[in-house]
């Protein structure tokens, strides 16, 4: 993603959270999902590295953000 890019949700429509308070589909947080449409461009991009940080170390790998 360039920065010029406007960062798109990661949604897959797959809304589960787990016991951590992760969604099991994109790899966000309760919160941050509920906060994403109030987002700056850039705290949107500071959540998608967190989002690829937890679907690495997860047992379960995806394509969220491929």
């Amino acid at each position: 993603m360039r920065m010029n890019d406007v960062p798109r949700s990661p949604c897959v429509n797959v809304c589960f959270l787990n016991d951590e308070d992760i969604c099991v589909g994109c790899y966000r947080t309760g919160q941050e999902i509920s906060h994403w449409g109030r987002m700056s461009d850039a705290q949107k991009r500071d959540t998608l590295v967190k989002v690829a940080q937890r679907e690495k170390a997860s047992r379960f790998v995806s394509s969220v953000n491929e």
